[in-house]
């Protein structure tokens, strides 16, 4: 293809453009290949290059030793017609809720500090170790390189066996576990699996909206259930095929499911038939105790588990898994082949030597200490900075909290994040994770995240919250 590049590639535009405005029409014999180097300035040999380019694309034919001729069916264009809409062409019912959905906020980039969730300092993530694994797992490849199993490597989940058994108490065994890319793929593997259009799915209110959107693009009917410092208020169920629960810290407000109500929850699922969706999506961050442990540990049975490394390693990753109930993991499997064959294969493999080594757990005790340290030092600031003006919510774990602002009212929130914005701070509100069909906060709220500011970006951006606050009210 080099012959094709500047003057070729130029001479096969003009060709074609000559055909689609009827200068040669079909049947119509193009010049010499020697006639129109001369006319172009350009050689033969790329004139016949060209030629072959074109006669490949079915615009020209030939036959030995005669000039190339117009193809039959490229008669002139006529007048444009228009462009048919969405609306003219079928889309699928699951497309045409994907397009009725809320479309996510813009990011825009600040230059300061941003407390956006979800996202993890760069210098925090094990490089040496990491480095390591895929410098070991991509020396003993195999000799043939092929499609593997959609549930994931037998290595992966094994590895991820006994990490479960001791980091968060979870027996089971790694026929029931299914790799996925990133928690988000299990929620929609979930939402295709157990709801059909139609089916009422419980979800916690506010809750985690990339959730609620995944159930409500399988067609499945939102049924929002308020939460409270205890969790999900387990005395307004309602029938559904399923619940999606964050026991663990809910998100966002943080609360930690009691243990009357994880009773009351795990009753619920076993009378209804509905499987309880647990996403422990930070189960690692508990700052004064022990994590709580999952309710699969006590129904396993009737919940299927959400782990990810999004939040200990990094989002890019995309690597994350599911714990079934035992009889699931084939269909899902299967799901997961016609999706995308099955999760990238050396990462897994390195992750898998991470988690045999010892060295995941380390990093994950060094990246606890961290953010805990980052934490205090944002409750400090926060009491420092903006005192009785605001009130702190699900300070206990996780890797964010939630602020509101007292006596400010929700309707503010836009502006404040645009004055915040304006002087190179990034917050983020609280309201759009409630439910849209119901009525949201009446206090201004935002959902601060840490993990990916040193402590001293996180002073400094308490500082400015604090001016951008006194200067509105």
């Amino acid at each position: 293809m080099g012959q094709l590049e500047g003057v070729g590639r130029r001479i096969i535009a003009a060709i074609k453009e000559q055909i689609h405005s009827g200068a040669y029409r079909p049947g119509d014999r193009l010049p010499s290949s020697r006639a129109f180097a001369a006319e172009w300035g350009a050689s033969r040999t790329t004139v016949t290059a060209a030629y072959g380019q074109l006669i490949a694309e079915g615009y020209l034919v030939t036959r030995a030793g005669a000039r190339p001729i117009v193809a039959q069916g490229l008669a002139a264009k006529t007048a444009p017609a228009p462009a048919p809409t969405v609306a003219a062409r079928h889309l699928s019912g699951f497309a045409q809720r994907l397009l009725g959905l809320p479309p996510p906020a813009p990011s825009q980039a600040v230059n300061v500090a941003d407390f956006r969730y979800g996202d993890l300092a760069g210098d925090d993530f094990p490089v040496l170790a990491w480095r390591r694994a895929l410098t070991k797992v991509s020396l003993r490849r195999k000799a043939r390189l092929r499609y593997a199993d959609p549930q994931g490597t037998a290595d992966l989940r094994l590895a991820l066996q006994g990490y479960l058994w001791r980091a968060r108490g979870i027996s089971c065994s790694p026929d029931d576990i299914v790799v996925v890319n990133g928690s988000q793929q299990g929620l929609d593997l979930c939402a295709r699996m157990l709801l059909d259009p139609g089916d009422a799915f419980l979800i916690e209110n506010p809750g985690y909206i990339l959730a609620r959107h995944a159930f409500i693009a399988a067609g499945g009917i939102a049924v929002p259930i308020p939460v409270d410092g205890e969790g999900l208020c387990v005395d307004e169920l309602q029938p559904g095929r399923l619940v999606y629960v964050t026991p663990s810290h809910q998100f966002p407000l943080g609360g930690v499911l009691s243990a009357r109500r994880r009773r009351a929850l795990l009753a619920w699922a076993a009378a209804s038939g509905a499987y309880v969706i647990e996403d422990d999506y930070d189960g690692e961050y508990r700052h004064d105790i022990a994590p709580i442990p999952p309710l699969q540990t006590l129904a396993p049975q009737s919940v299927i588990y959400v782990g990810t490394f999004s939040k200990t390693l990094s989002p890019t990753l995309r690597l994350g898994y599911l714990v079934l109930p035992a009889g699931l993991a084939r269909a899902f499997s299967e799901a997961k082949r016609l999706t995308d064959r099955h999760s990238p294969l050396l990462e897994q493999e390195a992750l898998a030597e991470l988690l045999a080594s010892g060295a995941y757990e380390r990093h994950v005790r060094s990246i606890r200490r961290k953010n805990a340290e980052r934490r205090a030092v944002l409750l400090e600031a926060l009491s420092a900075e903006c005192g009785p003006a605001v009130s702190i919510e699900g300070a206990d774990t996780g890797l964010h909290v939630v602020i509101w602002i007292n006596g400010v009212g929700a309707d503010s929130e836009a502006g404040i994040v645009e004055a915040a914005r304006s002087i190179g701070l990034g917050i983020h509100p609280v309201s759009p994770l409630y439910d849209p069909k119901l009525s949201k906060p009446q206090t201004a709220g935002f959902i601060l995240g840490y993990a990916a500011l040193d402590t001293e970006l996180v002073r400094r951006g308490v500082a400015m919250l604090a001016s951008v606050l006194m200067t509105g009210q």
